[in-house]
């Protein structure tokens, strides 16, 4: 059993949402236009650990259902890419200030304490480094690949 947090996030991002230590969601995907092909469910676990930042903001986007409907911009066997809104906006607009949301780069590095924020590995000469990730393995995954390769995804429901 974990005693607490681990290590502190930098005050600038203590607005932000943080997920401080893990939470299961379930993707539920279609194959859009092929009514033959069942939809699929993957499981993603969130490692708040490692990524407070990435791990928070995935999920409180989840919570608010902003990748429901939405189709999955990019799969070519190294990364799978949605979160592009129809219309102007890129990314998500926070209704309580009308802004855009970023986040910081958030690297947690094998052996140290706590992430780093704002710099990438060549800028703080950890060339060869070996990071953690925030979203640990999907289930289903290599199916996933698989059939965004070929046909278009939409992304129906999250579920936390």
């Amino acid at each position: 059993m974990v005693d607490g947090f681990p290590y502190e996030v930098p005050e600038e991002y203590n607005n932000m949402p943080l997920l401080k230590g893990r939470a299961t969601v379930d993707m539920k995907v279609k194959i859009k236009d092929n009514p033959n092909v069942e939809d699929c469910v993957f499981r993603i676990v969130l490692d708040g650990y490692n990524a407070p930042v990435t791990s928070g903001n995935f999920l409180d986007l989840v919570e608010r259902k902003f990748y429901d409907g939405m189709e999955v911009q990019r799969a070519d066997g190294f990364v799978v890419q949605t979160g592009d809104p129809e219309g102007p906006a890129e990314g998500f607009i926070d209704p309580s200030t009308g802004k855009s949301r970023t986040i910081p780069l958030e690297i947690m590095v094998d052996g140290e304490k706590a992430p780093i924020y704002g710099e990438t590995l060549e800028e703080l000469g950890l060339y060869k480094a070996q990071t953690k990730l925030p979203l640990m393995h999907l289930e289903r995954w290599q199916w996933l690949e698989r059939n965004l390769m070929t046909t278009p995804l939409l992304v129906k429901s999250f579920g936390s």
